[in-house]
């Protein structure tokens, strides 16, 4: 069975582009089994560098994800930061990479562009994220399209390593969420970065003021509208049954005294999000009371996973001559 890695950076707290088009495709795959998920915390220091804040966001990664039920799984669940063989193997592949595959890194520019400090490690990311991927031999890694050249220079990492010692690493393969994208309250991609999200769980009065800033026009309720423009009507779509959703299309395609209003769809939003999430809600409650249950998944997680990295890393010490 082919092994399955993702990892999740904690840069805030999950919204809803993370649920639909991170975590519930990882649910799926674990319950098919070999699945590993990490978080990653080494990678968000890049970014984000207040230490109460990072606690904060790891924590509110490993209780969603087990408030989803990945514990209920066989899935391994770990941080990234208790596997430190993680970092030898990408000293390892550092020798063998040339500056120039960094430098040309998208992220990398992007980031940049947008006033993040252009640091060693921002510039070094990618090679961390190799690491990531070919310290547990895994086979498919679940990729935006904005990521998939990262797991190019991770096939090309592991080939330059491998040419230069002998096969040592497995190349993977990338693969495309179901929900690539997930558009925010006004309309962009969602994004922590672009204050465009919402949080999973959010709830109350914070939802309903939230839900209230997805973007709109001026047309009234009565004028005939096409569904696939609507920003409201691409979230209802993630939601709401097809049934439901066919005949709100029918209604806003056709106007008149019948169709629903802005005002409507709004609210009709907001109460399937929280009936969406109010099991998992409740489990996250559950789980907050008990953070030791939090970390001894986390540390369940690291033991297997360690196991997996220092056999590869030792795989690759012996080859390179370090054993």
């Amino acid at each position: 069975m082919k092994r399955f890695l993702s990892g999740i950076q904690p840069s805030g707290l999950p919204h809803l582009g993370n649920w639909f088009g991170a975590v519930q495709m990882h649910l799926e795959r674990a319950k098919q089994g070999n699945a590993y998920f990490f978080i990653a915390d080494y990678h968000a220091l890049t970014t984000l560098q207040d230490p109460e804040k990072l606690r904060e966001y790891v924590r509110e990664i490993a209780v969603t994800y087990l408030a989803a039920g990945l514990g209920e799984t066989e899935a391994v669940f770990w941080r990234q930061s208790d596997v430190p063989e993680v970092t030898e193997i990408a000293w390892l592949l550092s020798t063998v990479t040339g500056m120039g595959l960094l430098e040309r890194g998208h992220s990398y520019k992007d980031k940049t562009a947008k006033g993040i400090a252009a640091s060693a490690g921002l510039l070094y990311y990618p090679v961390l994220m190799a690491s990531d991927i070919l310290a547990y031999d895994a086979d498919v890694v679940p990729v935006g399209k904005d990521q998939v050249q990262h797991i190019e220079m991770t096939q090309d990492m592991a080939g330059y390593w491998n040419s230069t010692y002998g096969q040592t690493f497995r190349r993977p393969e990338w693969e495309l969420s179901k929900t690539p994208k997930v558009s925010g309250l006004d309309g962009q991609k969602m994004s922590k970065s672009y204050g465009n999200a919402l949080w999973i769980f959010e709830e109350g009065k914070a939802l309903k003021k939230a839900i209230g800033r997805i973007a709109t026009d001026s047309r009234p309720p009565d004028e005939p509208k096409d569904p696939k423009g609507l920003l409201l009507f691409e979230w209802l779509e993630l939601l709401l049954p097809a049934d439901e959703l066919a005949d709100l299309a029918r209604r806003l395609q056709t106007g008149g005294a019948n169709a629903p209003g802005y005002g409507e769809l709004k609210a009709r939003l907001v109460l399937a999000i929280e009936t969406h999430f109010a099991d998992a809600r409740r489990r996250r409650q559950e789980l907050l009371t008990h953070p030791e249950h939090i970390e001894a998944a986390l540390a369940r997680g690291a033991v297997a996973a360690r196991a997996v990295a220092r056999e590869v890393r030792d795989r690759a010490l012996r080859a390179c001559g370090l054993r």
